[in-house]
């Protein structure tokens, strides 16, 4: 499933592509027929993720919101911007050390740019529009193959989105529908804060309480929504490895230094993801490591998918478990 970082870099791809712009809507599938004539024709005025969630403003004051879920996916086509993958970085990636500990203080990269291939922050240069394919969902794929545009619909396309330069398909989301505003802000209640959307001490501190005032184990808490927004299974395991938290630790026995530690982690992480386009969530990687890394999960992650193989800190093996249907992966030790 797309976690947070995938959904805000869509959002940036439609403010770059988008906004601004008359967009013809419509269902080649047919299963969204009649919520697409109700923001057909529409300047699109605003786009916006927070966690999972990407919402789409019109200049009627619809919105079209949509959680792609498991198998959900957007391809953008025609005239778009497309951020080239970050290989190298100037200095060294947060302030997390080697064996994995959350760092005391909030964790910025103010102070140490990450570059893309350009040697630009891929998050405020928008670079120039080419003609391409990209495929945005969990992880992205270009294709820069000659097509004609806009290319025919293939499969089961629950939405186009249109312009004159560029054309956007949704498939298989969880959910796809057009609200008005109220019903976007009830959406948007039900939602944990985003560090992307939410920031400060009070936030902060509200992350805490909830996870702090709770009997349910930490390992479900981070991955429920309604206590901050956008992170999955991925995040969630390297996020509880790197704060050496057992995932079965009741919330209310988490010390609220390190319940608030972990909001300033998803902040750091959340931050890499936009910026490379991966769950990074490695640091203290020289310039070889992170090429390395960057090319290569198996190189990115302290343990997810690692089950069976030695932790990277203390040698004992990566242990994988279901919690609440969903695969989780520790270490007994660095963990315990």
């Amino acid at each position: 499933m797309p976690e947070g970082h995938s959904v805000h870099r869509i959002a940036l791809q439609f403010k770059r592509n988008f906004v601004g712009k008359r967009v013809a809507v419509g269902s080649p599938q047919g299963r969204f027929s009649a919520d697409a004539a109700l923001i057909d024709g529409q300047t699109m005025v605003d786009a916006r993720a927070i966690g999972k969630q990407l919402f789409l403003e019109f200049e009627n004051g619809l919105w079209l919101r949509v959680h792609l879920g498991i198998y959900g996916a957007w391809d953008f086509a025609g005239e778009i911007t497309v951020d080239d993958t970050i290989q190298s970085a100037r200095g060294r990636i947060g302030q997390t050390n080697q064996r994995g500990t959350v760092p005391t203080e909030a964790a910025s990269e103010a102070d140490v740019p990450v570059l893309d291939s350009r040697g630009e922050d891929s998050i405020a240069s928008m670079g120039a529009p080419r003609r391409a394919r990209l495929r945005m969902s969990e992880s992205e794929k270009e294709d820069d193959t000659a097509f004609a545009f806009p290319p025919e619909p293939v499969g089961a396309v629950r939405a186009r989105l249109l312009t004159d330069t560029a054309v956007a398909d949704l498939r298989g989301p969880t959910a796809c529908q057009v609200l008005d505003e109220a019903s976007v802000a009830k959406v948007i209640a039900g939602l944990g804060p985003d560090p992307l959307v939410d920031d400060g001490p009070e936030v902060e501190d509200r992350v805490a309480e909830t996870i702090t005032s709770k009997p349910t184990p930490v390992g479900l808490l981070l991955m429920d929504q309604s206590v901050m927004s956008g992170v999955g299974n991925v995040y969630r395991a390297e996020m509880l490895f790197r704060a050496g938290l057992n995932p079965h630790t009741p919330g209310k026995k988490v010390p609220k230094d390190i319940a608030r530690a972990l909001w300033r982690d998803w902040a750091h992480l959340l931050d890499i993801g936009v910026r490379t386009g991966q769950m990074m969530t490695m640091d203290d990687l020289g310039p070889e490591e992170w090429a390395k890394a960057m090319a290569s999960r198996e190189d990115r992650h302290w343990v997810y998918k690692r089950e069976g193989l030695p932790c990277r800190v203390c040698g004992t093996n990566i242990a994988m478990e279901l919690m609440a249907a969903r695969k989780l992966y520790w270490c007994p030790v660095c963990q315990a």
